[in-house]
């Protein structure tokens, strides 16, 4: 097959990218790989697109700088209320069957409320805040550029002479670019705070894996090589650009509906109708890869993410897929509130800033 001049200027990023990461299974890595080079390549096209808009238009929306800022700080307030509902999801959702004899022991965890009283009683509170600081750092990362790059990549897709309501085919099509792109960024962050979070109360004189954050990261890298810091790539990925799909299309749609009602107007009442829409989308659609990647960054065990499908499925049936769901939905319900009331009153004391 003969390669275009813009194909072979990919190759040496293609070979940079294996050797970087040898460790995933092939699909994934050329999966992944595709996946981010078209939306390297998208994403510069819609940047530039949306700077001459900028240039030539009325200065109507924020700068991408204002944007991401404004996303970072509102999906790290979002996170640093939300957490202790995310460490009990994360504790559910690696719990397995554990067998005592004849039948069947009671699990550890049961339900929103009774993992986050158990966490507390046998570990104290701080332990429900486990993995707040890579926590931090992935929504710095990963909502900054998820949210930030949403609004111009949308241009993109929709192209520069697109009059009326843009198709919710093509903001599902922009979240999934975007939040795709953003975890492979910050795919790191992730794992850390997975692994922050899974360990559980320890028996005396036994000591932790890793001692904060960054002791972590080290670690991880010294023990199991650079590339172990993508471990889950793919499943995370999958994860992350399906449910930023169910919340930042749904949320955009949900709210274009909301203001075509009579009476409704751009206001805190709105943003809440809408982030409650996006949350519930977003667990009812993304919990089944959510709780896959979540065993693979917390258990080293499973090879790849077929492996960790199919032992899930056979160990602890379908059902398993679903675990943690209504603690999934109380952190994400919330947390889309949260965030989607704290962006829109962030966005607008940055637009009157730059206005100003």
């Amino acid at each position: 097959m003969k390669l275009t001049r813009k194909s072979r200027a990919k190759q040496p990023i293609a070979e940079t990218w294996l050797l970087l990461f040898p460790r995933f299974p092939i699909y994934s890595e050329a999966v992944t790989h595709l996946f981010t080079l078209a939306s390297l390549d998208i994403l510069v096209q819609s940047l530039n697109s949306s700077l001459l808009m900028a240039d030539h238009g009325p200065k109507t929306n924020i700068s991408f700088a204002g944007t991401f800022a404004s996303s970072a700080f509102a999906a790290c307030f979002a996170e640093i209320c939300t957490i202790p509902l995310d460490t009990a999801k994360v504790r559910l959702q690696l719990q397995k069957k554990a067998v005592a004899g004849d039948g069947v022991a009671l699990p550890k965890y049961r339900g929103l409320l009774g993992t986050v009283g158990t966490i507390a009683r046998e570990e104290g509170m701080s332990a429900l805040w486990k993995g707040i600081v890579p926590g931090l750092h992935r929504q710095c990362l990963f909502g900054g550029l998820r949210i930030g790059m949403y609004e111009p990549v949308k241009a993109f897709y929709v192209g520069k002479d697109h009059v009326g309501d843009v198709p919710l085919s093509k903001k599902i099509l922009a979240a999934l670019t975007t939040g795709g792109l953003a975890i492979t960024i910050a795919n790191p962050t992730d794992l850390v705070k997975v692994r922050l979070q899974s360990e559980g109360k320890l028996p005396p004189g036994v000591p932790r894996r890793y001692s904060g954050s960054l002791n972590a990261y080290s670690t991880i890298v010294r023990q199991e090589g650079i590339g172990a810091l993508w471990t889950g790539l793919g499943p995370n990925v999958a994860r992350n650009a399906i449910i930023n799909a169910a919340e930042l299309a749904s949320y955009d749609q949900v709210k274009q509906t909301i203001l075509k009602i009579p009476g409704f107007k751009d206001n805190v009442l709105t943003h809440l109708l809408a982030g409650l829409g996006a949350g519930f989308f977003a667990v009812c659609i993304g919990s089944p890869v959510d709780v896959v990647k979540s065993r693979m960054m917390g258990d080293s065990t499973y090879k790849n993410t077929l492996d960790c499908f199919v032992k899930t499925l056979k160990n602890d049936g379908p059902l398993a897929f679903y675990k943690g769901f209504i603690p999934n939905f109380g952190r994400l319900g919330s947390w889309n509130v949260i965030m989607f009331l704290t962006l829109e009153q962030a966005k607008k004391f940055v637009q009157r800033i730059e206005s100003s």
